[in-house]
């Protein structure tokens, strides 16, 4: 089960920005990509445990200013380490609203990986 919570505005998140968001114990980092595009992962680094939304962005890869681990926006994915992914929640957009999906099972949702 999960619930849907409003967490931003695309005011708020311009495109080519991030941000981190809390809703309840999980910290989301919020992406806004080329055209209208939002994506919502784990806000803390899966190596180690940074915040992403300090990260550099260079297009669609941010780098964690951790270790400097690379993350694909478009899907998640590990760039450098490729073997890692982020733990994804689900996006809606209603007009100018960014809504996201989050699990009501009351504990965090992330992805950990070794370097």
């Amino acid at each position: 089960m999960s619930d849907w919570h409003d967490v931003a505005t695309l005011d708020d998140l311009w495109e080519g920005d991030v941000a981190e968001v809390a809703v309840g114990p999980d910290t989301i980092l919020l992406a806004h990509l080329p055209g209208r595009q939002v994506r919502a992962y784990q806000g803390i680094c899966p190596h180690s445990e940074y915040s992403l939304a300090g990260g550099d962005l260079d297009g669609d890869v941010l780098t964690c200013t951790g270790h400097l681990w690379e993350f694909d926006l478009r899907t998640g994915e590990g760039v450098n380490p490729s073997n890692c992914r982020l733990y994804e929640y689900p996006v809606r957009l209603s007009g100018e609203q960014i809504a996201v999906s989050v699990p009501t099972d009351g504990r965090p949702h992330y992805n950990r990986c070794r370097g």
